[in-house]
């Protein structure tokens, strides 16, 4: 099992023809799949753009690449991370491009696979820094949500920083205590430390070392759906339960503040029986499916495809490919 290494600066590599192939959409929708059939092809390694994912106390609820799969392809970023590390897209852009001008010195393709749009933003247009966490106004914030609810955190950030507002989700309490915390902070909108598109190179990364092709797997609601239940099921049967005890202890790291491990400690607090809570992690995950979808659907590079035409998927990533080389 592969991994990234951290902490190093990024160094600088130069464009020469260099790809990054990146396969995204919706949880269950089968991008591990096709990443590992994309990457066979064109002899390459992929990076794991999946946050959940990057957690090694996080198996079964994470539905990461089994064992036969990360000996198919090498991996990066999976079980990187243990639940107890403070963790955040600014340190994945870093970490990321560090692993990419690796990949390069090899190889002319590399293959980003996942759906946390945030962190494959960062890698494709990049992210600032953004300034550390302040406790004392984490606190506070934590407290006021508790106390009043999400809509007086999404009514916070509109007036702080109506940009953000209008991109982020505001259903997504972590989300918005952040942006909050940050504006608070610094005295300026959030939005500020977030880079521009400024590259017309493919990128979208200022002075871009790689060009980008973005396939999205797509598949009819009623089909992704029954996917997503039967995924939850089957994660069941495979002691999602247990592996959420074990990590009670954790339950208030934000790694963990995740569909199907929220939903299981609320079970463990005696708020539901598991039946109930069971749908409960059905219904999130259907959510957070739908969420991704809006999210990917707003990047117009993103070209689309059937689920299961990995054929067609390949045909077009090697043609595109030869034609940038």
């Amino acid at each position: 099992m592969q991994n990234s290494s951290q902490g190093a600066p990024i160094a600088p590599f130069r464009a020469g023809g260099k790809t990054l192939v990146i396969i995204l959409g919706p949880t269950a929708v089968g991008k591990t799949s096709v990443a590992i059939d994309v990457a066979k092809e064109l002899g390459t390694e992929i990076i794991s753009a999946d946050s959940r994912q990057f957690f090694r106390e996080m198996n079964i609820g994470t539905a990461k690449p089994s064992e036969e799969q990360l000996k198919e392809v090498k991996h990066h970023f999976i079980n990187s991370l243990s639940v107890t590390d403070d963790y955040n897209v600014g340190m994945f852009e870093r970490d990321a491009l560090n692993v990419l001008e690796k990949i390069f010195q090899k190889n002319n393709t590399a293959v980003m696979a996942g759906g946390s749009g945030l962190y494959i933003n960062a890698v494709c247009n990049g992210f600032d820094e953004v300034p550390q966490a302040d406790k004392e106004v984490r606190a506070n914030l934590t407290a006021l949500y508790k106390e009043y609810g999400i809509e007086e955190l999404q009514q916070q950030l509109k007036e702080l920083d109506p940009e953000h507002y209008r991109k982020v989700d505001i259903k997504n309490p972590h989300r918005l205590i952040r942006a909050i915390e940050v504006c608070m902070v610094t005295g300026k909108p959030y939005s500020e430390f977030r880079k521009k598109d400024s590259s017309p190179n493919g990128g979208g990364r200022e002075g871009a070392a790689f060009t980008t092709i973005k396939i999205g797997l797509e598949l009819g609601r009623e089909e992704l759906y029954k996917r997503i239940n039967a995924r939850v099921d089957e994660m069941m049967k495979s002691g999602l339960l247990e592996e959420v005890k074990s990590l009670k202890a954790h339950s208030h790291r934000n790694s963990l503040h995740t569909v199907g491990y929220k939903e299981l400690f609320d079970f463990f607090e005696g708020k539901y029986d598991i039946s109930r809570t069971v749908e409960h992690i059905k219904q999130s995950t259907r959510n957070y499916a739908k969420r991704q979808m809006t999210w990917f659907r707003k990047d117009k590079e993103i070209k689309w495809f059937d689920a299961h035409n990995t054929k067609a998927v390949i045909d077009f990533v090697k043609n595109q490919v030869a034609n940038s080389h």
